[in-house]
């Protein structure tokens, strides 16, 4: 197809450029403002309209999609293992095949409304291990969107469910090897919750597999205590010990690293993953995000995937913190898509010839100037998830005019409710 008449919006390279666009199959094969149809080749006029790269959520769990409102305990957690202990480890050990899947399908239908084209999804649910990433790859494959996802190998629930993860992990790896739209990971939840020899079965298998760990960091100080206390060492360097720091590794959080540890991770060309709403909801504190190297980007812990707020939320905390160092918010805010083209092989994140076609086309009116040089001003400060009204994955429209193509997105909320349902139901009956 041809697309006429459109605005190209990247940050990295900062252009704004009137031209056309031309996707054969699920990449862009020309682009140009002299560009002309070819025979029999279907010409959409988007009439001005900005064309953006996909965005992309590089560290979320989709099961959370289904918490929105739900009732809090009757003792509110005063920290940060309360919060797990109270409300995520009840969450994931309540979930269920039906919970995974609507989980799953509300949080890529919102994502894709967001713009988002591609999720790093880190899974638990320990009463439904085995296929619990198929269900989530059935649904995102439903809405139409790209996934790396992985499930959480921890001792919390005894070897034997440590074991049951880590085979689905490798069963998820080796099925998804060669697909065009999902890659597996090695899963680990944090270091706090897993033995030198889980973590160690987690290093061994990612080097198998040629893949990456994705794991928690240093999110909150129990991480830290828990290594100093137990192990006489640093998070980073359990990890380092058991060969999970290596180029292909996502570290997420990061939030109380030493500066040994930052340099240690990024000797290791390992990835940093900042999630500042979720950090500031869990009052765990402000990662030092100036300190993340190149291989950073932005994911939102669960939170809907909205990375345009995403965005806005490191930005202002940032700004909150007073904190001087400079951060290169174009490479934490286009990371993801490096990533990405990391993990399958392909160039996301830029629009010209070979790039893969994954697009989303924005109606943002602007009522100043946009040039070079303001771009990520507009970006931090004018664009909402709201101007988002069609998203193209792998070359294939997904939502055209803010409906998602061929889902009844009404009857699946409907459902969706409903699992929320039972899903606070089996979470009350807990003790």
């Amino acid at each position: 197809m041809l697309l006429k008449n459109i605005r190209i919006f990247t940050l990295a390279p900062a252009q704004v450029k009137k031209t056309n666009l031309r996707i054969t199959g699920s990449v862009i094969s020309a682009e140009g403002p002299s560009l002309k149809p070819l025979k029999d080749e279907k010409v959409i006029d988007l009439e001005g309209k900005l064309v953006l790269p996909g965005f992309v959520n590089a560290h979320t769990h989709l099961y959370s999609s289904l918490s929105r409102g739900m009732p809090m305990p009757a003792e509110a957690p005063s920290n940060f293992l309360e919060i797990l202990e109270k409300i995520w480890w009840k969450l994931d050990i309540a979930l269920d095949e039906q919970t995974i899947y609507y989980s799953a399908l509300a949080g890529a239908i919102e994502a894709i409304k967001c713009g988002t084209t591609t999720l790093v999804d880190h899974h638990a649910s320990p009463s439904s291990i085995k296929g619990s990433l198929d269900l989530i790859k059935k649904a995102m494959k439903q809405v139409g969107m790209r996934g790396v996802l992985c499930y959480e190998v921890t001792d919390r629930g005894g070897k034997k469910k440590r074991d049951e993860g880590l085979a689905e992990n490798e069963r998820f790896i080796i099925a998804n090897k060669t697909d065009e739209y999902f890659r597996g990971y090695v899963g680990a939840h944090a270091a706090f919750t897993m033995s030198d020899e889980s973590l160690a079965l987690c290093g061994e298998m990612a080097a198998k597999h040629k893949t990456g760990v994705h794991i928690h960091v240093s999110e909150d100080l129990s991480d830290v205590k828990d290594a100093e206390e137990k192990y006489k060492s640093t998070v980073v360097g359990r990890l380092k010990a058991n060969k999970i720091l290596k180029k292909e590794t996502i570290l997420a959080h990061c939030v109380h690293l030493t500066p040994a540890e930052f340099k240690t991770s990024l000797e290791n060309e390992c990835w940093l993953m900042h999630n500042p709403r979720s950090n500031m909801n869990n009052r765990v504190g402000y990662a030092k995000v100036h300190q993340f190297g190149d291989k950073l980007a932005l994911g939102t812990d669960g939170f809907p995937a909205d990375m345009l707020e995403e965005a806005k939320f490191a930005f202002h905390k940032k700004r909150d913190s007073r904190i001087e160092d400079n951060i290169d918010y174009v490479k934490l805010i286009t990371g993801g898509q490096k990533l990405i083209s990391d993990i399958f092989g392909k160039n996301f994140g830029t629009i010209k010839k070979g790039s893969v076609a994954d697009l989303v086309v924005m109606n943002y009116n602007e009522p100043t100037p946009m040039v070079k040089d303001n771009l990520l001003g507009h970006y931090l400060f004018g664009m909402q998830s709201s101007n988002v009204e069609s998203v193209m994955v792998g070359g294939k429209w997904v939502m055209k005019n803010r409906k998602i193509l061929g889902l009844d997105e009404k009857k699946i909320l409907a459902k969706s409710q409903q699992a929320a349902k039972k899903l606070w139901k089996k979470m009350e009956k807990m003790s």
